[in-house]
This record gives structure tokens, C-alpha cells and sequence, in this order.
């Protein structure tokens, strides 16, 4: 079953006004939670890929990712 369009349009609005709720700190600290949320993401997607990888180049894979991640947002 996939989430309808108003259901996520429900959802993200509920993220915002929650969002409004917090104070700078706590937004601050949703931001880094949210990094490391989708670093380990990236590091599963990674495994997923190179299953035989070692930890040393998983850990090189994510830089070479968050490294075109970066690129790109400089660029929009």
C-alpha cells in the first residue's frame, strides 16, 4: 500500500508546524539528527551495493557521496 498525496501532505505539514513549535536549539539539534539519519541511509544503501566492502571503504564511498551532495547544493 503507498501513502496517498493528502496523506503526505498531512504528514509534511505536521512536520512543519511542529518545526515552528521548537525552539532554535531544539531545531538545531533536529538538524544533526536528521544528518546522521541520512548518513546511515547512505551507509546502508552502500552495503546494499558493495556487500563485500570493508569499513574503511564503505567510510570512503560516504565522503565520495556526501562530496557530490555538497557539489550539487552549491550549485542550485
Amino acid at each position: 500500500m503507498h501513502p496517498t498525496q493528502e496523506l503526505i501532505e498531512q504528514l509534511r505539514r505536521g512536520k512543519i508546524d511542529a518545526a515552528k513549535r521548537m525552539t532554535p536549539e531544539q531545531r538545531l539539534l533536529a538538524g544533526g539528527d536528521l544528518f546522521d539519519a541520512m548518513v546511515e541511509r547512505i551507509v546502508a544503501g552502500i552495503r546494499a551495493q558493495h556487500p563485500d566492502a570493508t569499513d574503511e571503504e564503505v567510510r570512503a564511498m560516504l565522503g565520495e557521496r556526501l562530496a557530490v551532495a555538497r557539489r550539487t547544493e552549491n550549485h542550485t
